[in-house]
């Protein structure tokens, strides 16, 4: 799905998606085309069902956005945080 799809299918909602195409220019990560894991009232509900799919596969690259925006933008920051020995 296109965002706007999802805007339109999931209005006034916090959605939880997953990137099946995407792309980096700059320092911008483009999302062509996501598919919706779930629908939300609010960011905190979605924000613990991210973490446990997070938890279970790192490699998935999932967003949560709210519909009410036109436009999606995630900005790529290189990670700084301390990681565990394996």
């Amino acid at each position: 799905m296109k965002w706007s799809e999802v805007r339109k299918h999931f209005p006034e909602r916090c959605v939880l998606v997953e990137s099946l195409l995407s792309e980096t220019r700059g320092k911008e990560r483009i999302i062509k085309e996501m598919s919706v894991i779930d629908d939300f009232e609010n960011g905190n509900a979605a924000w613990k069902v991210y973490k446990k799919l997070h938890a279970e596969n790192t490699n998935r690259e999932l967003y949560i956005f709210h519909t009410n925006n036109e436009e999606i933008k995630v900005i790529e920051q290189p990670y700084i945080g301390v990681r565990e020995r394996v």
